[in-house]
């Protein structure tokens, strides 16, 4: 049986101590699911994936019960560094060879999309979560440097992608004042928000639209079939559909699933408003992801905070110290904030896959998956959600085409993959040191 992440790191049914919980309205807790129901569709999991596919659905008209372990938002989708990145998370030069021209052009239409329905979505039902534009990707090297500015010319000549900024060492010191860097680009496309107050916001879309949203029911098995059964603990629900909307949190629900996605844990840490002193991390209000493979990202918040993302860890355990673990590679960015009073620290569990590209899959010809997202959710799950929800309704084209991204089971299954990971993980790590 896989280990289910749910129940590793976290006080059950409650939002860790973010400063992102500690700046979000939640919503009354909604009961669990007791007894015998019925719906049309099924969705397990209530991150963006989850809470986007049941509001879609529920917009068209379906009966929609959305089943959550913990809380609405608890996983990734409330804690991650709230990047709506541009493209795949493979680059495009990547997918072009990966699967050809022709779905390559797609992928990154739908990846347009996805930032575009974020966008909508925010509008549309009023969700304050401080979207703002701008995300830069920050280099270390002068090579790293000239690989971004052919990369932004790429997506220019072949997608008419005319949104990056490329920046040279004096560009980037004078958005982002961090000796580490030499030059980078700026995507105004892209977009940074206060994920857990996105996710809040499509909760309470969903509610109005009629999603019925069951918490703290874990589920415990699925019986597949024309009609298919979801178990919980405290009661089973029968549907002609079911979504599996989990990514880092499947545990054990589904092998096929499992033995190609892997959890991964991730860290960030909030210091003390800055105040005038914000200007010495960033000049804009932008957030940047750098070119490690143990990647550093982090911008500003509102209220003038550093939240930075980073810090290696290996097992499914958080540290007792995540203030620590995030310190170093900030003050490696930072160094003039060796000393600076860090107010709140905290982990979550995304999910990657080998190819860092998103699994989606049909289970059975009424259940469906998405996950893997390795980074880059936000705007990629929400997307997802909505893809399988126009799949739900026979609409599968944009499903099909995320499907036939090759997808490789890591290798040795999950008694494997984990050691195998903290291998690659940890040599990746010394190149980054050494600045291979």
């Amino acid at each position: 049986m896989a280990l289910n992440l749910l129940h590793s790191n976290d006080r059950a049914g409650k939002y860790p101590s973010s400063w992102y919980a500690a700046t979000a309205d939640a919503l009354p807790e909604f009961a669990p699911l007791s007894g015998q129901a019925r719906a049309d569709v099924v969705v397990v999991g209530a991150g963006y994936t989850g809470l986007s596919a049941a509001l879609h659905l529920a917009e068209a008209g379906m009966d929609v019960a959305l089943i959550e372990a913990q809380r609405v938002g608890f996983g990734a989708s409330g804690r991650n560094g709230g990047q709506l990145g541009s493209g795949q998370r493979m680059e495009q030069t990547g997918l072009e060879k990966l699967v050809g021209t022709q779905d390559a052009a797609k992928l990154w239409d739908m990846a347009e999309e996805a930032k575009t329905l974020v966008k909508s979505l925010i509008a549309k039902h009023q969700i304050d979560c401080y979207l703002a534009p701008g995300v830069a990707h920050a280099c270390f090297t002068a090579k790293e440097a000239a690989h971004e500015h052919a990369y932004a010319d790429h997506l220019a000549d072949r997608y008419g992608y005319d949104q990056i900024q490329k920046l040279d060492t004096a560009q980037m010191h004078a958005l982002c004042p961090s000796p580490a860097y030499k030059g980078g680009t700026l995507d105004m496309g892209a977009a940074h928000l206060h994920p857990l107050r996105y996710a809040l916001g499509l909760a309470r879309a969903a509610k109005a639209a009629g999603v019925r949203i069951y918490e703290r029911s874990e589920v415990t098995g699925i019986d597949d079939g024309p009609r298919a059964t979801v178990h919980t603990k405290g009661g089973q629900i029968r549907a002609d559909h079911v979504i599996l909307a989990c990514n880092g949190y499947l545990g054990g629900l589904n092998g096929k699933v499992a033995s190609r996605v892997m959890p991964i844990n991730n860290f960030i840490a909030a210091t003390k408003p800055l105040g005038d002193d914000a200007a010495r991390v960033l000049t804009q209000d932008v957030a940047v992801a750098d070119t490690k493979f143990v990647v550093n990202y982090f911008r500003l918040s509102h209220d003038r905070r550093l939240l930075f993302g980073g810090g290696e860890s290996y097992g499914f355990r958080f540290p007792s110290d995540i203030a620590a673990l995030v310190r170093k590679p900030m003050v490696e960015i930072f160094p003039h904030l060796r000393d600076v009073q860090i107010d709140y620290a905290w982990g979550g569990t995304l999910a990657i896959t080998i190819r860092r590209m998103p699994y989606l899959v049909r289970l059975a010809p009424n259940i469906l998956s998405a996950s893997g997202y390795s980074g880059h959710g936000v705007g990629t799950a929400t997307h997802a959600g909505a893809l399988m929800a126009q799949a739900v309704r026979g609409q599968a084209d944009g499903f099909d085409t995320m499907a036939r991204v090759p997808a490789t089971p890591f290798p040795g299954g999950p008694a494997l993959r984990t050691p195998l990971l903290v291998l690659a993980m940890t040599w990746y790590a010394l190149r980054d040191r050494l600045g291979v």
